[in-house]
């Protein structure tokens, strides 16, 4: 008896080791009639609502859901659905994306389904205006900054260097003397010259591992912050300054292009291929940005500002179209204007930190991605800023993507990267 209640003891301490929580027995499922989810602008679009429980129909739903413009629904109803489904069917007189959203109350829970129909979304032009001193702003800036030498340091990380690839933490100096760049550089063991691939970091505070995989494969990988403090911290460390001292900085000084807190990282970002280019690795031809959200701006922008980049990859671009939003029209975050009263200062400083104006400007091979249900992001901000690229270019659109990616679009991603560099996959 004894070793048989031991025995129930370790079966149900290991179940916790192999079983996991995976997904909602309740599913909302929102279907567009259009396999692409795109129509022209006058056609409907039905949208048809599934409430699931077990994968089959929940009877006497009840559900609330709202409708109209991307990020600006101008129709709220609640009703109960006898049989679990029901249908909607919606239009636009112009260009643009319309969102159906449906929150489902299911057993004293809620859950949500949400589809977005583009109509003519080729056809968008984003309402940001550009600064007649846009190029001599960035210009100055970074000649500024590189009247001071990068004074580069390197530690090795000898936890997560593998046979093929050596890790390192190194900093460099941003856009003044005591401001510095932190990020993990990877570096391929075997001697020779290599491509190089610049990460950019999405919003927020957090540490970086690198991109081992990459360099694997046979390139030189630098993944940064943009803070200005090293990125090999505790994460505790990281959640109290996203809390405290870096809380909110992408809304700090809008209004003042010289005190805008994206006026270093920015700056930080291009002098990163700085850096790069130093290295004796370096290949001297090609080297490529990439990132998503706010590393999709940050890619966009980087590319824009040095002509040393040969390619550039932006899923779900952020900061890109402020300006829409003083129009009622959606626009890209951290939407600076859509709850607040537009405020001229503020829509004028925001123009030299507009994606869409660094986008203008881009000359080499480019690849966007994003999704129709991002509500971080929208659509509309996405395929405007995409519209108006004159650089060659690719979209691919994975359209029930919200701010996050499916493992088919990140490898698509990858793949293009590794492709660009000249790297087998």
């Amino acid at each position: 008896m004894k070793k048989f209640f031991v025995l129930l003891v370790l079966v149900i301490t290991a179940i916790p080791s192999f079983a996991q929580i995976r997904g909602n027995n309740i599913v909302v499922i929102v279907s567009p009639d259009h396999q692409d989810w795109n129509y022209k602008v006058g056609e409907k679009a039905t949208f048809s609502v599934q409430v699931l429980k077990s994968s089959t129909l929940v009877d006497n739903v009840q559900v609330d859901y709202e409708a109209g413009p991307d990020m600006y629904p101008d129709v709220k109803k609640s009703t109960t659905l006898k049989d679990g489904t029901m249908k909607y069917t919606a239009t636009m007189n112009k260009p643009g994306f319309y969102r159906f959203k449906v929150k489902a109350h299911v057993g004293g829970r809620d859950y949500v389904g949400v589809s977005t129909a583009a109509f003519s979304p080729e056809k968008l032009q984003p309402y940001t205006q550009c600064p007649k001193d846009f190029d001599e702003f960035w210009n100055k800036a970074l000649a500024d900054a590189r009247n001071n030498d990068l004074n580069p340091t390197r530690t090795l990380l000898p936890e997560r260097c593998t046979k093929d690839v050596n890790v390192y933490e190194v900093s460099f100096v941003n856009n003044r003397w005591g401001s510095r760049i932190y990020g993990i550089l990877c570096l391929p063991v075997k001697p020779g010259k290599y491509p190089a691939l610049l990460r950019v970091p999405g919003a927020g505070v957090r540490p970086y591992g690198g991109d081992v995989y990459t360099a694997s494969k046979g390139a030189i990988t630098l993944e940064i912050g943009v803070h200005g403090i090293p990125v090999t911290m505790e994460q505790n460390v990281y959640d109290r300054l996203l809390e405290g001292a870096l809380n909110g900085y992408w809304d700090s000084n809008v209004s003042d292009p010289n005190k805008n807190a994206y006026k270093r990282i920015v700056t930080g970002a291009v002098r990163s291929v700085d850096y790069i280019a130093s290295l004796p690795e370096w290949d001297g031809k090609t080297i490529g940005v990439t990132g998503a959200s706010q590393g999709g701006f940050l890619s966009i922008a980087v590319a824009a500002l040095d002509k040393r980049i040969t390619f550039m990859g932006a899923v779900h671009d952020a900061m890109c179209d402020y300006e829409a939003e003083t129009h009622h029209v959606a626009g890209g975050w951290p939407h600076y204007f859509l709850y607040d009263k537009a405020d001229n200062k503020k829509v004028e400083g925001g123009r030299y930190y507009d994606g869409v104006n660094f986008a203008r400007r881009l000359t080499c091979d480019c690849w966007f991605s994003f999704g129709y249900n991002d509500e971080v992001v929208p659509p509309t901000s996405s395929y405007g800023t995409y519209n108006i690229v004159t650089a060659p270019k690719i979209l691919s659109v994975y359209q029930q993507t919200a701010h996050f990616w499916y493992q088919e679009q990140w490898d698509e991603w990858q793949n293009w990267l590794l492709e660009k560099m000249n790297i087998n996959k």
